[in-house]
Order: structure tokens, then C-alpha cells, then sequence
């Protein structure tokens, strides 16, 4: 492990200065999924399938949105980019408290639509503001900054939504979001090589099927070998049917698509968790000390994305999807908020460092002049694990009770991850027979 990484990228200004700005823009939405869920069943008299459904809808518009937003940052620039999230952020969260519920799903929709895109603007300007080498340091270090935002934002929802309103919450929600944007429109941050703030040694050039294996391995990616090497095969075809025209997703490999897939089943673990944790202590009577489980949870995520980010050894990301949908199940056992929050706690240390190598291979893959809509459509990917978790959750806690919520995550997180794992192993078989079939 090489913990001095750390050092030598904080001692950067422009990536200090990134890493602050990120973690203050993403604060009022890592607010927002509690203050909704709050607002649909508190304020609205509503059940936790409602309120997933609202929770789903905001994270479809993200999904719909994050690649044109994306798309947008590469071909105008961040600063215009950014405009319509602004003004969408300010306006829609003003109105949505004061909705009835099905004003308050459009406005989900919409909202999801024009959301600032700070994870996508974060990590791709990361991309270029660190070497390859490193890179898994710098992804890592964001989402140490991501969970300390992640231990506060909930927190910040459940004592305002219970010692003010909901209403109140919401439309905070969107002033600080508003004004988020603005501060990254005024930092902003290079997004492209040869920019102000941009590594000298940042690597411009996208890994070529031929050798994507050995491109992977120079950018330390988390990406294992076998992985960047089913693109020779695969991806070739996949270019020519979809990457001819311009504009069109010649970035999308095969290896690509494993990352998007790890990132949908994260996210459907992570926000199941959310929701069920919500579930666990209202019902108990103890909604007012969610930040003690949050803090736990997030947590322990910081711990795995530190000793993640100085680790030299690379780990599948699917194999790491397995590990934290499995040990989300046993959180079904807690009995009050203590054993909760020490539940979360394995389950917890996988969190960052799965999201960690999912980002980092999406750099490693990805060509620079495209790294923002594919950034955007691992977003999406992410989102759209979200969509699916939070409603999934809901109608099962509905069902069955909050313990139904983990092991009904948990368990579809498992099976997804084990069939990409089980998918690799029959790739990874046929191209060590295929040479044999030839010589046939």
C-alpha cells in the first residue's frame, strides 16, 4: 500500500479545491432521498412504496439526463452546462413541497431531468487532473469526501424534517443545490488535458482493443486483465454496429458494459439500504437518530475507500459488488439503532471501494474527448440501480417489514454480481479454447 498518494495529491490545489467544492455541491442531494422518503410518508400520510416510487422517478430523470448532461460539458464546455441545472434546481425544488403526491412524481421526473451532474463533472475532471498512476488514489479520495458528505446530508434531513417540515427541507434542497452550481461554474474545473489545473501527464488517448489488456494495467485500473482483454474479441463488432456514426457509442466496450453493470447494482443495494434503514427506525420510533446509523455506515465506507485508494492489488469490481450486496443481508437482524449501526458497518467498508474501481475502469476505457458522456451513462447506470432498489425495497418492507427490505436487496445484488462473475468465466473459457478450436 502507498498511503503517500494521498499526500501528493492534496498537496495540489486545484484537486484540494475540487475535492471541497464536490463534497459541499453533493450535500443538499445526499439530503434529498431522506427528506423525500420523510415527506411522502410523514407528510403526505403515505407508504414506503410510494414513496420509493417518488425516489425512483428522481433517479430515472438523473439516468435519463446525467449522459446529456455529460455530452453537453464535452462539446460547450462546464460552465454553460451547467445553466440549466441551475436555474432547473432553484425553481423545481421551490415548487415540489407544495405539490399533492402525483404533482410531486412530474416534479421528481423533471427534477432528475436538469440535477446538477457533480458526480459525472467530479470524476471526469479527476480524470485528467491526476496521472494514471494516480488515479485509484484520486477516485478513491473522492469518495472519502463523498461519505463525509453522505454522514452529514441525511442527518441534516431527518432533524429538519422533524423539528421544522419536509417543505422546508425540500426547498432548501434546491437553493443549495442552485447555489452549488454556481460555485462549481466559478471554480471550474479542467475537464479536457492541456486546461489550467490538468495533470501534465494525464493520458489523452483512449486503450485500443488490441491491447486493452496492458493499457488497463499502465492505468492501474481496477479492471482486471481478463475483463479489458474480452474487448478483442467483442468490442470490435460492438464498434462497428454502434460507433460508425458520429456521435454515436464507439466508446461502448465490452468491458464498459461490466462497469455499468456493477454501477446499476450498486446503486440497487445502496438505496435499498437507505430505504430500509429509514423503514427500520421509524418503525421503531427512533426516526430522529437515523444520522447515528448513517454516520456508521458512511463511516465505514471511509475507512474501505482509504485503504482501497493505497492498495496496489486490483479487485474486480464485480467481485467487490458481491461482497457488499452479501453483507447488506444480515442488517435484516438489527433490533434497535446500536445493532443496526453495527451492522452497517461491514457492509459499509464496500461501499467506496466499489463505486472507487467502477469509476476508475470508465477512465482507464474511455478516450478523453468522450469521458464525459461515458461518465454520464455510468452515472445513469448508477441511478438506474437506484430506480429499480428504492421501489423494489419499498413494496417488500410494505410486504413483509423493514428486515425484508436488506435480505430482498441483498440477495438481488448477489445474483446480479455472481452472474457477471459466472459470464467472465465462460468468456474467459472459450478464449483459452478457441486458439485450440483453430488449430482444429
Amino acid at each position: 500500500m502507498d498511503f503517500a498518494l494521498y499526500g501528493q495529491l492534496w498537496r495540489r490545489r486545484p484537486v484540494r479545491n475540487l475535492l471541497l467544492v464536490g463534497m459541499v455541491a453533493r450535500l443538499p442531494h445526499s439530503a434529498a432521498g431522506v427528506l423525500l422518503t420523510l415527506h411522502v410518508v410523514q407528510t403526505l400520510g403515505l407508504g414506503y412504496g410510494a414513496a420509493g416510487a417518488v425516489a425512483a422517478l428522481l433517479t430515472i430523470g438523473i439516468a435519463l439526463g446525467a449522459p446529456w448532461r455529460g455530452r453537453r460539458v464535452d462539446t460547450v464546455g462546464l460552465r454553460v452546462a451547467l445553466i440549466p441545472s441551475i436555474v432547473a434546481e432553484a425553481v423545481v425544488w421551490s415548487i415540489a413541497p407544495h405539490l399533492g403526491y402525483p404533482g410531486l412524481l412530474v416534479a421528481a421526473l423533471v427534477g432528475g431531468l436538469f440535477a446538477l451532474p457533480i458526480f459525472s463533472v467530479v470524476r471526469q475532471s479527476l480524470g485528467v487532473m491526476s496521472t494514471p498512476t494516480q488515479r485509484r488514489t484520486a477516485f478513491a479520495l473522492d469518495s472519502i469526501f463523498t461519505e463525509i458528505t453522505f454522514m452529514m446530508g441525511p442527518a441534516l434531513a431527518a432533524l429538519v424534517a422533524v423539528q421544522l417540515s419536509t417543505v422546508i427541507g425540500l426547498t432548501a434542497v434546491g437553493v443549495s443545490a442552485a447555489l452549488s452550481g454556481l460555485a462549481l461554474m466559478w471554480f471550474n474545473p479542467p475537464t479536457r488535458s492541456g486546461q489550467p489545473g490538468a495533470a501534465e501527464a494525464a493520458d489523452g488517448e483512449p486503450c485500443d482493443d488490441s491491447d486493452a489488456a496492458s493499457c488497463l494495467e499502465s492505468a492501474g485500473s481496477a479492471a482486471p486483465a481478463e475483463v479489458a482483454a474480452g474487448q478483442a474479441d467483442g468490442a470490435s463488432g460492438l464498434r462497428r454496429l454502434v460507433g460508425r456514426a458520429r456521435g454515436g457509442l464507439g466508446w461502448l466496450t465490452v468491458a464498459v458494459v461490466v462497469v455499468l453493470v456493477v454501477a446499476a447494482g450498486a446503486g440497487m443495494v445502496l438505496s435499498g439500504t437507505d430505504v430500509s434503514i429509514v423503514a427500520v427506525l421509524r418503525g421503531q420510533g427512533q426516526g430522529e437518530q437515523l444520522g447515528i446509523v448513517f454516520f456508521a455506515w458512511c463511516l465505514a465506507s471511509l475507512i474501505g475507500g482509504l485503504i482501497f485508494g493505497a492498495m496496489k492489488r486490483r479487485i474486480h469490481p464485480l467481485v467487490l459488488l458481491v461482497l457488499l450486496a452479501a453483507l447488506t443481508i444480515p442488517m435484516g437482524f438489527a433490533t434497535d439503532v446500536w445493532s443496526l449501526a453495527v451492522f452497517a458497518l461491514p457492509a459499509g467498508l464496500l461501499c467506496a471501494p466499489t463505486l472507487s474501481a467502477a469509476s476508475e475502469a470508465v477512465a482507464a476505457l474511455v478516450e478523453e474527448s468522450r469521458r464525459g458522456e461515458a461518465m454520464g451513462w455510468y452515472g445513469s447506470a448508477l441511478t438506474a440501480g437506484t430506480a429499480l432498489g428504492s421501489p423494489l425495497t419499498g413494496v417488500m418492507i410494505d410486504a413483509a417489514g423493514p428486515w425484508a427490505g436488506f435480505a430482498g436487496i441483498g440477495v438481488a445484488g448477489v445474483i446480479l454480481g455472481a452472474a457477471g462473475l459466472a459470464a467472465q468465466s465462460v468468456r474467459r473459457r472459450r478464449a483459452a479454447t478457441a486458439p485450440e478450436t483453430n488449430l482444429g
